[in-house]
């Protein structure tokens, strides 16, 4: 009799060499799926870090030497040439995951986490936050004397102060070489130019929205995408550049919020430029509500006076009908009528809004003192 290795575990995809290592590939009753199968074994999750430094710039960085560090440590990490001050601002598996979005392989040599920060570096680092308003000033002076068509929107020190980030804007390509020389004997620094984006800059900047809050390049968006016309188009807005541009100059990123879901709606609408053939004419299509299911449409060489909605449903059989050449009636969608609701107005209960309140008081006075004059004096006690 053969042995029961499957210890009452219904199994599949048995060795068939049956051997004395008896090899189970998949168990079906107390099987576990392992979904972290797919992560590297060399990198473990408490070594990899995200660590921040100012505005969106983020790094990962190797905890070789098995710091315990948690989220919101200040830490000094390694930088070509020295050492930068950030904090951290991810750790655990996730980071793994924000690697793969980023596609960046866990094959590259990541830089390592020196130490935490200690006060000396502290000090040296709120010494360098300091020093980088006055010199994004002189370098915009120096950038205007040399005739450069550019603007630096912001600069960044390293935590150690021997290097520098300077963020510029450019439509154009700039030849920055002179700037570097000049940057780099007036501040004894090492000098970095980074182009960035109108977007980019609007997200350091920070400001109000048309919304009334603040910006969301601002707040939360780290990673932009392009954003065209034709969100506008699926959700049925003017394209009219002031109120579609943000406050960067550029469309406005929240026209992607909801793009995806007119898309979806859109998918079995039929095409505007069709023309509708019926007895009254040809009808032209002139807008369209897309959740509500309603296409508009209005009388070639009419105004926008006698405008007609039908259903979608409706608009489909009409453009079947056109197509074995047959006309069909236009019969509105009876839509729904607006619910009117009564104007609630102040209604003056206790009388405090009246013109003839103080009147009131001042016919009070006069009564009192004719009852003063009326009231007998006491002849026992004259006044």
């Amino acid at each position: 009799m053969q042995d029961d290795y499957t210890r009452g575990c219904p199994v599949k995809n048995i060795d068939p060499e049956f051997t004395s290592n008896l090899k189970i590939a998949y168990a079906g009753k107390l099987n576990i799926f392992d979904w972290l199968k797919d992560i590297p074994k060399g990198i473990k999750k408490e070594e990899l870090y995200e660590v921040r430094f100012k505005n969106t710039r983020k790094g990962y960085f190797h905890n070789s030497s098995g710091l315990r560090l948690n989220t919101g440590d200040i830490v000094a990490v390694e930088a070509s040439p020295g050492h930068d001050i950030g904090i951290i601002s991810l750790k655990g598996p996730l980071v793994l995951h924000q690697l793969k979005k980023l596609h960046i392989p866990l094959t590259e040599e990541f830089k390592v986490i020196y130490r935490k920060a200690k006060p000396n570096d502290i000090e040296k680092w709120k010494e360098a936050i300091e020093l980088e308003v006055e010199t994004m000033v002189a370098s915009r002076k120096i950038s205007s004397d040399l005739k450069l068509e550019m603007k630096i929107g912001d600069v960044e020190y390293q935590g150690d102060k021997t290097k520098a980030i300077f963020y510029y804007i450019a439509d154009e390509r700039v030849d920055f070489r002179q700037l570097i020389k000049v940057l780099a004997e007036r501040f004894k620094i090492r000098v970095e130019m980074r182009q960035i984006g109108a977007r980019q800059e609007a997200g350091r900047i920070g400001g109000i929205g048309s919304c009334g809050r603040e910006l969301c390049c601002a707040t939360w968006i780290s990673n932009f995408i392009s954003v065209t016309t034709n969100a506008a188009r699926y959700q049925e807005l003017s394209l009219n550049p002031q109120k579609l541009a943000g406050q960067c100059g550029k469309l406005k990123c929240c026209l992607n919020y909801e793009s995806d879901s007119y898309m979806d709606e859109r998918k079995d609408f039929p095409s505007t430029d069709i023309p509708l053939q019926t007895n009254s004419g040809k009808a032209i299509h002139l807008k369209t509500d897309v959740f509500r299911h309603v296409m508009w449409y209005v009388m070639d060489g009419e105004s926008n006076t006698g405008i007609i909605p039908l259903a979608v449903e409706r608009v489909k059989e009409i453009i079947e009908l056109n197509k074995k050449g047959q006309k069909a009636d236009l019969v509105p969608l009876k839509m729904n009528a607006p619910v009117v609701t009564e104007n609630l107005d102040f209604t003056n209960v206790v009388g405090q809004e009246s013109l003839t309140r103080f009147d009131t008081q001042k016919d009070r006075k006069k009564k009192n003192q004719k009852r003063k004059k009326i009231r007998p004096r006491n002849e026992s006690n004259p006044q």
